[in-house]
């Protein structure tokens, strides 16, 4: 501004302010018309004219003459002030000249700049100039700025200015009071060498003149000024820049981090649940085991190094929010798809289909259990079956009456007889094979196929076997008209001793028919069926003591009547000795039912054993996790101590946690042992293991988040300079009003509290408040969001116009800065950062490589779109 350039612009009249208001004939006339004065004034506004027009590339010799035609005198006005000037005219002629002159007068006029005199402005220019040449040289020994004359003479003051801000350029120590010009012409040298101050001044004529001229003076002491105060303001400004690209930098490498470990979780979440969706039963029991063992495996390997990995991806993240809302940056939006609840529904998701896998796992197992004892009691009734059906259609079809007598007519009548009671018995069990064989083809049996073409099989048979028996008793019945010899004991035999034998073979299959039960109270059911059998022993045996005795009375009577012949009785092919044999079968297989059933008894009660002793650790494990909760929401909202000491409590209910996951693996061992003995259900406990594992998961996660949300805390109290004092006041409020005790405040509570701690609160303001707070419109404010407010309320933070105006230090006031600018003001790797990540500069004015750091500096803050 031109006001400002003519406060370092020495050249007037070279009279003090008071001077200037004395009356013009007490002025000191002598010193206007003194030679020397004169010659230094013009030598020093020469000199200070060519430290400004050398950088336009032209000088002057003579003020009069090259001022003259008013050309110099316009551009030395464009270099002071940056801006363009009317085109001046060209022309030699006087008016030419006197024109150009007119025109950078008129350009002074309009920028406020007064021509004569010496302002109040002026004059505070004059003691601030001092008080900074004061401020500077105190240290210094031998040197007393007091004025802007004699105070220099020495040398001394200008050699403490260089060596105050440049200290390699000069040996202060070396100096000496008594060498007045070696003092100033070394001073005058360094600073036209290495500061690019011309030398306005002359050694000999500060040393001659009793009193140097306090113009001159200031004019080369503000050149010392400006070429000092210019590297400060770039050190500060590119210390300022260092500062908060530093942050910026440590701030992208964790959402880096985040970025990656979300990415990862994810992909194992998303590889995971296909896995787990399949539910493509196994056709065998062992393949379907090996898919359990797979589970388990899933369960104590693979997962639990996941659930880690979801609890730090959690805790990057809530670390990284509240850095950047320290440092006022906006807060991190991970990519699409990445952000932390949509890992918590994708986590709940897989456990959701988790579950699902293991109930399916366990009904699988059930089913096909079921199903083989199923096939081998198939298997079991059409063997047994089938034996007594071979040879039935050929006997049937016989045409042995034809030529037969009377009696062995009514005999083969009789055994005919015995046959249909015979054939009667077997309809259960047939009924019973197409039952099994409808229950296997129901439950997906794998070798339905052979399961149906065998029961296929026996069905038409027994068709068949109905069909010939119907024809066989019509064939004799009516031999029977023709013959009327019949032995009555026999025919009682076959019908006494064809059931009897049903009955054995019966009770045989009974006796050896597997059986599957769960619980102690269905093997005593089998018991007590077990004994009521054995109870109908003796009212068997009595039957086939009957039996045997008619056999006894047809060798009675045949010895007593002497009848000859064959004793073979024709009505029925159950011999006596088959009964001894069947019976005897049927005694043994008594005890060995009676020692399965036993065995089954006692492997009921182990399995007792197991459900109690899961259930008496469960019992234990269950209230003690739900008491360590109730332990850390306690502690977190406690207020009777610092952060740190409910810091020191959680850790120390951390450590007591994970100390007591060995009672975890040992019912974790217990559980294995349960699924291994096919126990599905306890009575003894409401606790299954699916809950203690999310219990206990809930609370491993639980104590990370609150000890993160203390650090979080104690970060936020540290960086904003929060006492514990207004931390506790913080608490003490929002607890007052979290009046649900959850943990959080609805709106009207959050505006009660601030009315509580003195805000006027209008409706308009009350909605921004909950905008920053419940950015989500979720109806609720958590203490974290109460925290983060009150700490912006309290706090003072870097904002994008210090940074920009830190960044228009170093580019000389240009509204854009050069890569060659940023690598000599800032660190290598800093440097290097903001030229990757600044756009071009599209402004006017605009050189080659121009940066815009305006919108880089809004983007740092989030107040762009770059």
């Amino acid at each position: 501004m031109m006001n400002q350039i003519d406060l370092s612009d020495p050249y007037d009249n070279g009279y003090e302010p008071d001077d200037y208001m004395m009356p013009e004939e007490e002025w000191d006339r002598d010193l206007l018309l003194d030679p020397a004065w004169e010659k230094q004034q013009r030598k020093t506004f020469t000199a200070w004219c060519n430290s400004h027009l050398r950088k336009a590339g032209t000088q002057i010799e003579n003020i009069e003459e090259d001022f003259r035609n008013g050309l110099k005198l316009m551009l030395l006005l464009e270099v002071i002030s940056g801006e363009r000037l009317p085109k001046p005219d060209r022309g030699k002629m006087r008016f030419h000249k006197i024109a150009n002159v007119n025109k950078a007068l008129d350009f002074i006029t309009s920028k406020g700049v007064k021509l004569v005199s010496i302002g109040a402005e002026e004059t505070s220019a004059k003691e601030g100039l001092l008080l900074w040449c004061q401020r500077k040289t105190a240290p210094y020994r031998n040197v007393n700025v007091q004025n802007f004359h004699v105070s220099w003479k020495d040398g001394l003051g200008f050699c403490a200015l260089i060596h105050r801000h440049k200290p390699e350029l000069v040996d202060f120590h070396k100096l000496e009071v008594d060498d007045p010009l070696g003092n100033l012409n070394l001073a005058f040298d360094i600073a036209e060498k290495h500061l690019d101050i011309p030398k306005m001044l002359d050694a000999e004529d500060i040393l001659n003149t009793p009193k140097p001229d306090e113009r001159a003076i200031m004019t080369y002491v503000s050149c010392f000024y400006h070429a000092f105060a210019g590297a400060e303001q770039a050190e500060t400004a590119a210390n300022r820049i260092c500062k908060v690209l530093g942050v910026n930098q440590e701030n992208e490498k964790l959402m880096e981090d985040y970025e990656r470990l979300a990415s990862e979780l994810l992909e194992w979440i998303r590889r995971t649940i296909p896995w787990l969706e399949n539910r493509v039963p196994e056709k065998t029991m062992s393949e379907m085991q090996r898919k359990l063992e797979d589970f388990r495996d899933y369960r104590r390997k693979h997962k639990p190094p996941k659930v880690q990995e979801k609890c730090q991806l959690e805790i990057s993240f809530n670390t990284l929010q509240t850095k950047l809302r320290i440092s006022n940056r906006p807060a991190f939006m991970p990519s699409e798809g990445k952000m932390v609840s949509d890992i918590a529904s994708a986590w709940q998701g897989l456990e959701q289909v988790e579950k699902g896998y293991e109930e399916w796992l366990l009904t699988e197992i059930r089913r096909l259990e079921r199903l083989d004892h199923l096939a081998e009691k198939f298997r079991q009734k059409a063997t047994n079956h089938q034996s007594w059906a071979a040879g039935k259609e050929e006997m049937l079809t016989r045409k042995d009456y034809e030529s037969a007598s009377l009696m062995e007519v009514r005999a083969l009548l009789r055994k005919h007889e015995a046959f249909e009671s015979d054939l009667s018995a077997h309809q259960d069990r047939v009924e019973q094979i197409a039952a099994i064989a409808q229950e296997l083809n129901e439950l997906d049996y794998h070798d339905v196929a052979s399961v149906n073409q065998r029961c296929q099989s026996i069905c038409d048979l027994w068709d068949q076997l109905g069909t010939l028996t119907q024809k066989r008793r019509e064939s004799l019945e009516r031999t029977e008209k023709l013959l009327e010899t019949v032995e009555q004991l026999f025919l009682e035999y076959a019908k006494r001793s064809a059931p009897f034998n049903n009955w054995m073979e019966g009770a045989m299959e009974d006796l050896q028919d597997m059986f599957i039960v769960h619980t102690i109270e269905e093997v005593q059911t089998l018991i007590a069926a077990h004994e009521q059998f054995k109870a109908t022993l003796p009212e068997a045996d009595a039957e086939r003591q009957a039996i045997l005795g008619i056999q006894q009375e047809v060798l009675k009577i045949s010895q007593n009547y002497g009848i000859r012949g064959d004793l073979t009785n024709p009505y029925s092919t159950i011999t006596t000795e088959e009964i001894a044999i069947k019976w005897d079968k049927v005694k043994k297989l008594v005890p060995q039912r009676d020692s399965a059933l036993q065995e089954e008894l006692a492997l009921q009660h182990a399995n007792e054993r197991l459900r109690r002793q899961f259930a008496a650790q469960a019992n234990l494990i269950g209230p003690w996790i739900q008491a360590r909760m109730e332990e850390i929401g306690r502690c977190s909202m406690a207020m009777g101590g610092t952060l740190e000491d409910q810091m020191t409590q959680l850790k120390q209910c951390e450590h007591v946690i994970v100390s007591y996951k060995p009672n975890i693996d040992r019912l974790e061992g217990d559980h294995q042992l349960i699924q291994e003995s096919l126990i599905f259900d306890n009575k003894h406990t409401n606790y299954t293991m699916e809950h203690i594992r999310v219990g206990w998961e809930l609370l491993l996660t639980t104590v990370a988040r609150t000890i993160n949300e203390i650090e979080t805390q104690i970060l936020t109290r540290d960086a904003k300079g929060i006492s514990q004092e207004q931390m506790n006041e913080f608490r003490s409020s929002f607890n007052h009003f979290d009046r649900k005790k959850n943990g959080a405040m609805d709106s009207d509570d959050f505006r009660a509290c601030l009315i509580s701690m003195g805000y006027d609160l209008g409706e308009v303001e009350f909605a921004r408040i909950m905008m920053l707070v419940d950015p989500n419109a979720s109806g609720v404010v958590s203490f974290q969001s109460f925290i983060d407010f009150m700490t912006r309320e309290t706090a003072d933070t870097d904002t994008a116009e210090q940074v920009i105006a830190s960044f228009r230090i170093l580019a000389a006031d240009k509204p854009y800065i050069l890569a060659d600018e940023l690598r000599r003001e800032l660190p290598p790797d800093q440097a290097e950062y903001c030229i990757s990540r600044m756009p071009p500069y599209s402004g006017p004015g605009a050189l080659p490589g121009a940066l815009d750091y305006t919108a880089f500096s809004s983007a740092l803050y989030g107040e762009s779109d770059l």
